[in-house]
């Protein structure tokens, strides 16, 4: 087990779990919110836009800003703006403040995903970062499990907006546990004030980083190929194959659970192996998958065991990827490691966006789209691996956290 104190991993756990609980725990309602609201089929998307363009640029804020004055302020400030923004949700009268209110409580939920990463290179060797962050999994990787049936359960029982109600109490309890468990781990913030000019030079720095450009891609194609799947798998798997909704939702957990169990073996493996060793073995398998998923579906022979062998083996991989690019991509970056979260965040998202886009524009009834996407984005995540990542050396993955 990482060296991190149990309370914040869990803490930092439930952190990084804001960004699904707040997507995927208001998915059933979108039905009972567009009636309630008078609101088109398919306005509610426009608040789930919003909420990713909040996540995406409320990063590039809060991540210079926790180098400068610390992690706690603005990890609090946050974390009360989404309760906040949460209840703003609530009450909303119309889908244009619905969608409002959504960014802001992007702008604010943001914070928890940009700092929690901070606060484990804060504390953190690269080998340890990558097996508290495949810890960290454990709990952030239930959420999209649990969140749409925690989500369809108050809105049988109580209405959508109790969804955005639970949200803030769930906000509430962070800032409350924050202000009680964590510390601050920035000890020694820089003490050059706050400017524009300084954060656009950080973030031109790690643009010029080999090795954090080139993890940071190989962390956010294999990731976009994910949220290709998130997007795109309910309409292969429920209007092409013709499996029942209520089937879908066994097949999509089970490729979660892989997930997470990936990211625990993961950790395991960390003891004994280079953190280098296992990532560049680790981004071959979502190229393959993705290999095999877009050229079966190009000869138009892609059967439904081959179709779900592909997406458990990509989605799966992601456990051993996402710890361990992280933890590279953070690794020479301690000073800023906030900018460096932040820059990595962002630029997830922004493929994320991009790749719903092109599934939107693409589609065309088959699962073409969907299998071309993803095998872009894993043979992309390779591609980066193989041209970009510089070897860590022995001397980056050091082997103990500071509690």
């Amino acid at each position: 087990m990482s060296s991190l104190p149990l309370a914040w991993l869990v803490l930092l756990g439930s952190l990084t779990a804001i960004g699904p609980l707040a997507t995927d725990m208001y998915l059933p309602a979108f039905p009972a919110l567009e009636a309630a609201l008078g609101a088109d089929p398919g306005d509610s998307a426009w608040t789930l836009a919003s909420f990713f363009i909040g996540m995406a640029l409320g990063q590039l804020v809060y991540g210079p800003v926790s180098d400068r004055l610390g992690r706690r302020p603005p990890l609090l400030f946050g974390l009360l703006l989404f309760s906040l923004a949460s209840l703003g949700c609530a009450i909303a009268a119309s889908p244009a403040s619905l969608a409002a209110w959504r960014f802001l409580q992007a702008l604010g939920g943001c914070a928890g995903v940009v700092i929690g990463r901070a606060v484990v290179r804060d504390r953190c060797a690269s080998r340890e970062a990558a097996r508290a962050f495949s810890l960290l999994i454990l709990v952030f990787g239930l959420a999209p499990i649990l969140a749409p049936l925690l989500g369809a359960g108050l809105l049988l029982a109580f209405g959508w907006r109790s969804i955005f109600l639970a949200l803030a109490l769930y906000g509430a309890v962070c800032v409350w546990a924050v202000w009680r468990l964590l510390p601050e781990t920035h000890a020694n913030p820089p003490d050059s004030p706050l400017r524009l000019g300084r954060v656009l030079a950080d973030y031109a720095g790690l643009f010029a980083s080999r090795s954090f450009l080139g993890a940071t891609l190989v962390s956010s194609l294999a990731f976009a190929g994910m949220f290709a799947y998130i997007a795109g798998s309910p309409f292969v798997i429920i209007q092409v194959y013709g499996i029942a909704p209520e089937h879908f939702g066994w097949l999509f957990g089970a490729n979660a659970l892989g997930f997470v169990i990936a990211s625990q073996v993961n950790a395991r493996r960390l003891r004994t192996s280079p953190l280098s060793r296992l990532l560049r073995r680790a981004v071959r398998v979502p190229a393959l998958a993705g290999l095999v998923l877009a050229s079966s579906a190009a000869i138009g022979w892609l059967p439904l065991p081959l179709l779900l062998t592909g997406f458990f083996a990509y989605v799966a991989s992601l456990g051993f990827i996402g710890p361990n690019a992280t933890a590279a991509a953070l690794a020479t970056h301690g000073q800023r490691a906030g900018t460096a979260s932040a820059l990595m965040g962002a630029l997830q998202f922004a493929l994320a966006t991009v790749v719903g886009g092109l599934l939107g524009v693409w589609h065309d009834g088959s699962e073409a789209p969907l299998m071309g996407i993803i095998g872009v984005c894993g043979i992309g995540a390779w591609l980066a691996h193989r041209w970009l990542v510089a070897p860590l050396s022995g001397g980056a993955t050091g082997a103990a956290c500071r509690g």
